[in-house]
C-alpha cells in the first residue's frame, strides 16, 4: 500500500505521523503521476472551475494488474468496500 498526493514530502511526513500511517506516502508536486492515471481531472469548487485530485483508490494484483478502481473515494464506509474487494 502506498498513498500518492501532490503535497510535499514534508507535509507528508507531518500527515503520516500525525495519523500514524503504516505505509509510504510519495510526492508527485508536478502530478506527472496523476495525470498518467488519470485522476488530475477539473473540479467544480464554489462555482469555480479548478484543477485538482480526483480521490481514487487503486488495487493492483500481486502481477501488476489494475485488479478495482475506488473512483470519487469518499471517507466514510470506504475502508470497508476496500477491505471486502480486498
Amino acid at each position: 500500500m502506498i498513498g500518492i498526493s501532490k503535497d510535499s514530502p514534508a507535509s507528508q511526513k507531518k500527515f503520516k505521523e500525525k495519523y500514524g500511517l503504516p505505509f509510504p506516502l510519495l510526492s508527485d508536486q508536478d502530478v506527472e503521476v496523476q495525470k498518467a492515471w488519470g485522476v488530475w481531472k477539473e473540479k467544480n469548487m464554489y462555482g469555480k472551475k479548478v484543477m485538482g485530485t480526483e480521490r481514487t483508490t487503486v488495487i493492483v494484483g500481486a502481477v501488476g494488474k489494475i485488479e478495482r478502481i475506488f473512483p470519487k473515494v469518499k471517507v466514510d464506509g470506504h475502508v470497508t468496500s476496500v477491505l471486502s474487494e480486498l
